[in-house]
């Protein structure tokens, strides 16, 4: 087989939740992601060469997400020849913008194009869940659909799976400031409540709907009244060094809203124009500037598209892992 007959697939990161949207909701940035290459080999079985970008994830295709996601994808086309895989890894692994899900979306990509694109994009979500069902040990669906599908991504149901993409209807930037402490999910998760007052329910369903609803009516106003969490914010928000302060200042420089992205430690902000994510980020910043904690600032667009096969060129040899 020629060595150099390969692709490339970027997916970006995510945020998820959206405030009002906990385990439902989730939109697509542009920047940063992960990259997966892959090509044929002759020999059968999944082989990751070289991890580039980050140390410490492990080689062994039975337990690195990319790896996960092929082996699936090859057991269910009954593909009896083996692929070579490399991981890129362009973002931080536990920041709430879904790590495991960029490689886990990139390595669908990247496989299904090098096998002729049997499965569509949607399709994939299903394969990229398996990545997130060995990175967590619950294959959800709100961060790998939107890498995948681009825009926001609603998820109705997982019994079936009922992912429905919204696009990006109108214009949306996004500011993240990431405190680069750690935060495990399992923590993030484990002090939630697992019953709710009906009083805060209903509010939480009203934001979610006046969420959707901002969105399709392109009502920016409606969008920000809506941007609120009643029932999680509260409680996994102690978690997060400074998080209220940071809040208050991105909504003071003009932001939409605020919250945490996903389970944590990064912190989301949503306006209306470049410009005002640009001073939101600045605003950002200065809460964490003396603070002791170093952080990492991303501003984005929300994008209509998400994975993409990237300019091929050669294939990089494999290197220490």
């Amino acid at each position: 087989m020629d060595n150099n007959n390969f692709v490339k697939a970027y997916a970006p990161a995510t945020v998820a939740n959206v405030c009002c949207g906990f385990d439902v909701l989730g939109f697509a940035l542009d920047a940063p992601g992960d990259e997966v290459w892959a090509r044929k080999t002759e020999a059968p079985g999944i082989t990751i060469s070289a991890i580039h970008g980050i140390a410490g994830l492990s080689s062994d295709a039975k337990e690195n997400v990319i790896g996960v996601v092929a082996q699936k994808m090859l057991e269910d086309l009954n593909i009896t020849h083996g692929l070579e895989l490399q991981l890129h890894k362009g973002m931080p692994v536990g920041s709430g913008l879904g790590s495991s899900a960029a490689s886990s979306a990139a390595a669908a990509f990247a496989v299904n194009a090098l096998l002729g694109s049997p499965f569509t994009t949607q399709e994939l979500v299903m394969y990229a869940m398996e990545g997130e069902r060995k990175a967590s040990g619950s294959a959800h669906a709100d961060n790998v659909a939107p890498s995948l599908l681009g825009g926001f991504v609603l998820v109705r149901d997982y019994e079936p799976l009922d992912v429905v993409p919204l696009g990006v209807p109108l214009e949306l930037y996004c500011t993240i400031l990431y405190p680069q402490i750690e935060l495990k999910t399992s923590l993030s998760r484990s002090i939630l409540k697992q019953e709710i007052p009906l009083k805060k329910g209903i509010r939480q369903w009203g934001n979610l709907a006046g969420l959707m609803a901002g969105l399709l009516k392109k009502d920016y106003n409606l969008l920000s009244r809506s941007l609120h969490d009643e029932i999680f914010e509260p409680e996994r928000s102690v978690l997060i060094p400074l998080f209220k302060q940071v809040k208050e200042a991105a909504l003071a420089a003009g932001a939409l809203g605020a919250g945490i992205s996903g389970s944590g430690p990064s912190i989301f902000a949503l306006s209306a124009t470049l410009e005002q994510a640009q001073s939101v980020k600045e605003a950002m910043e200065s809460v964490y500037a003396g603070s002791g904690i170093e952080t990492k600032t991303y501003v984005s667009q929300v994008p209509d598209q998400g994975v993409r096969l990237v300019a091929q060129s050669t294939f990089q040899p494999a290197v220490s892992l």
